[in-house]
């Protein structure tokens, strides 16, 4: 198995990171610094990151979190935020999570120690639409909601088409869904930014077919066999 794979395989970190721990001298094949990226892990290989023994057919846990505004996606921060680390410190397996979510943005959030699916579902190629419901300022227009669903410049990059529902008007504000699968930087809110809504409030509720629900702010669940197999099957 490639050695970033293997890697991934055991939980360590998603198959991008791997590499940088390759390129920085931080992995180490049979008690010596390796930095070829195309090694392949023979059977009876030690591989070991920062020091640690690593195996890639550790357990696999995947776990569906609510995150809640105010915590940062990331497993420590220097500058002493909250992160979403926190949320899952009683599960003795080191999760790592997938894609990211905006500090200011709640909701679901999928974590595991399963590196390769990590990228499958991080990667838009793939496809997966992550569903968001926005409250946002004035009125969506049907003008407004077609640019949307076409595609919109947030700043050097045009979206993709998204799938885009009024949900609710009220006079000063709206109720949205979007789908989108791409992942950019704060991407929802430059994309209703661009209609000229600014957004209020914004929860991730659905990632694929796997839904939220009524999982607790601040909480988390195991993911069931029948979404597990959904994942691997993308």
């Amino acid at each position: 198995m490639r050695l970033n794979k293997y890697i991934a395989a055991a939980g360590i970190c998603s198959r991008r990171k791997a590499d940088e721990l390759i390129a920085n001298g931080n992995v180490k094949i049979n008690g010596a610094v390796m930095k070829e990226m195309g090694y392949d892990v023979a059977e009876g290989d030690l591989v070991q990151v920062n020091g640690k023994e690593i195996a890639a057919d550790e357990k696999k846990l995947y776990v569906a979190v609510n995150k809640p505004i105010g915590y940062i996606t990331s497993m420590n921060d220097e500058q002493g935020r909250a992160t979403v680390a926190e949320l899952v410190k009683d599960i003795p397996e080191r999760l790592f999570p997938v894609g990211r979510l905006d500090y200011n943005t709640s909701g679901l959030l999928i974590m595991t120690n399963d590196g390769q699916m990590s990228y499958t579902l991080a990667h838009p190629k793939h496809g997966v639409y992550k569903t968001y419901v926005a409250r946002v300022a004035g009125v969506i227009s049907d003008t407004k909601l077609a640019k949307l669903r076409k595609g919109v410049d947030i700043g050097g990059f045009v979206t993709a088409p998204a799938r885009v529902k009024l949900v609710r008007q009220h006079p000063k504000s709206a109720i949205v869904e979007i789908q989108i699968r791409e992942g950019k930087n704060r991407q929802v809110r430059k994309m209703f930014a661009a209609v000229g809504n600014k957004v209020q409030k914004l929860q991730r509720t659905a990632i694929g077919e796997i839904k939220l629900g009524r999982l607790m702010e601040g909480h988390y669940r195991k993911l069931t066999k029948e979404e597990i197999e959904y994942l691997k099957s993308l």
